[in-house]
């Protein structure tokens, strides 16, 4: 689940008020009263994993060869960074690099684009880059040195990224290239090689003159990309003006490849993971104290950058009483309420991958019997897709297990009068899963869980306050008026409660781990949690 909201502005304010604390006459009395209390049992994150650079370094170059061999020798493929992100006028979003790239290379270069060429027997693969520039790095910061590019990536033919057009030009007309030397930047190849008939492109223009020759890019299916535009349009272009190369799609073979995690990913995931946890601690304990749901988004956001997260990988949803009840919450700005819920589904992003978790608590510290019945089905739909995790399962397979689960506890609230129809789709609009990664909701479609593969564990049940205003889509006036009629009592009952808990879970051999279990699921250990970080801050 995700959202947008106020996180910097939040943080912003919160840094500029500890600062006023601070500057004030009565700065040691202000100061501590408004520290976040640290509860006895929180979970403190792990150090950050550290991976040894031949190590990580061996592991790009093997990811490289995994994509070489699926496009083959005679075809090349082309991966570009992400441009800029345009916040307002001449502001820009914090640049994150382009997943694919960075999974090849850990580059967060702008402007940098690799190419991929199996068949060369020359040169494999080329790295461009823009030339280092002085000026550009007073204002922005550092950019990357070829030794630097190489020391990350393993990548060791790098050119000036101004040679990419005239080198895609040169291909496109089936013609070897070579760049000006005072634009090579490191290579392995001899500086004075000419351009005989042993140039290495041999393969690729010998497919590309039958016809059969291939450019692989990420281009997403029919209508436009929201995140690869440049793609498309390049894509386009190429296909009016080359002949002998097809388009084709790159997206199945990273799909296939981060399906399943490899441990180095694995770790960083469950540091992400790690944060996550600990700033939904921090939360609960604040959260019994703060007026506003704001105010326990920017505990989240300070616990990110405390624990040096690059960011949250997706825009935090806070929502208290009858907001939780609204899958994409947006504004935080609500109030907190002793005897209300407040679900948060929130998590960290660590060097490109992201936790995803949600749970859902009551403000006060104790669930009230309503609230604790619409828990526990959620909680045992948690359990039930768990149980059927394993290697050939679906997304879909876990789903219907989790369904069954909710289903049951609706007809036994009386929200719902027919398990066996559409009727649960009034309270539970979402699927109980989806896949987790470099992206919140990651790359692996319909795919088969394999041992290593990460995904989310998600049920939930919202009660919202108009539920039964307006006739859902499909319905039939008379059966819409009999079933407004026969759940009104149970929806008077529960209305504006929303319950979602959510868990990253990684595929096993033998079934399934749960990698956010370190923070409390069951009703008894909430409260048991909630109570001793509320005895502290007494």
């Amino acid at each position: 689940m995700r959202k947008l909201n106020n996180t910097r502005v939040v943080f912003a304010l919160f840094v500029v008020c500890a600062l006023t604390a601070l500057l004030s006459p009565a700065g040691v009395a202000v100061r501590a009263r408004s520290e976040t209390p640290t509860p006895p049992n929180l979970r403190l994150t792990p150090p950050a994993p550290k991976f040894d650079d031949k190590e990580r370094v061996a592991e790009l170059m093997q990811r490289r060869e995994r994509v070489a061999k699926s496009i083959g020798p005679q075809s090349f493929m082309i991966l570009f960074s992400t441009e800029p992100r345009v916040y307002a006028n001449d502001v820009d979003y914090p640049y994150r690099q382009e997943n694919n790239l960075y999974y090849l290379t850990q580059l967060k270069q702008k402007g940098a684009t690799l190419v991929l060429l199996p068949g060369n027997t020359k040169a494999r693969e080329i790295l461009f880059l823009p030339r280092r520039n002085a000026a550009a790095e007073t204002w922005t910061g550092r950019m990357y040195s070829a030794e630097e590019a190489h020391q990350i990536s393993g990548i060791r033919e790098i050119w000036q990224n101004i040679e990419f057009e005239p080198f895609i030009k040169a291909l496109r007309n089936r013609q070897p290239y070579r760049p000006k030397q005072s634009n090579v930047f490191m290579s392995d190849l001899p500086a004075d090689m000419p351009l005989t008939n042993d140039h290495g492109y041999t393969a690729l223009f010998d497919a590309a003159a039958k016809g059969e020759a291939g450019l692989f890019m990420l281009v997403p299916g029919d209508g436009e990309s929201r995140e690869y535009k440049y793609e498309q349009r390049f894509a386009s272009e190429w296909a009016k003006t080359a002949s002998g190369f097809s388009i084709k799609n790159a997206w199945p073979i990273f799909t296939e490849m981060r399906l399943a995690k490899s441990p180095m990913e694995l770790r960083t995931l469950q540091h992400a993971i790690d944060i996550s946890i600990e700033a939904h601690q921090r939360a609960w304990a604040a959260a019994g104290t703060a007026k506003w749901e704001y105010e326990v988004d920017a505990v989240m956001a300070y616990t990110f950058k405390l624990r040096n997260a690059d960011n949250w990988g997706y825009p935090d949803i806070v929502g208290c009483g009858p907001n939780a009840t609204t899958l994409h919450y947006q504004e935080s700005q609500g109030p907190v309420k002793q005897g209300e819920l407040l679900l948060m589904d929130v998590g960290a992003e660590y060097d490109h991958y992201t936790a995803d978790i949600t749970r859902t608590f009551p403000v006060n510290g104790k669930f009230t019997p309503i609230q604790a019945a619409v828990y526990q089905i959620v909680y045992d739909s948690q359990e039930a897709v768990a149980r059927a995790t394993k290697p050939g399962a679906t997304l879909s397979d876990v789903n219907r297990a989790g369904t069954e689960v909710i289903k049951d506890g609706l007809l036994k609230l009386g929200l719902i009068t027919d398990r066996n129809s559409m009727q649960y789709r009034m309270w539970f609009m979402h699927g109980t899963s989806h896949w987790l990664g470099m992206n919140v909701h990651d790359v692996g479609g319909g795919r088969p869980m394999v041992p290593g593969s990460v995904f989310t564990n998600e049920p939930g049940i919202y009660v919202r306050l108009d539920a039964l205003d307006q006739m859902p889509f499909g319905w039939k006036q008379e059966d819409w008026e009999k079933f407004k009629t026969a759940v009104r009592p149970a929806f008077e009952k529960y209305k504006g409660i929303g319950v979602r808990i959510e868990d990253d879970m990684l595929v096993t051999a033998d079934g399934v781990r749960w990698m956010s279990e370190a923070l409390p699921r069951k009703i008894a250990d909430i409260e048991d949690f909630i109570a001793k970080a509320r005895r502290q801050s007494e």
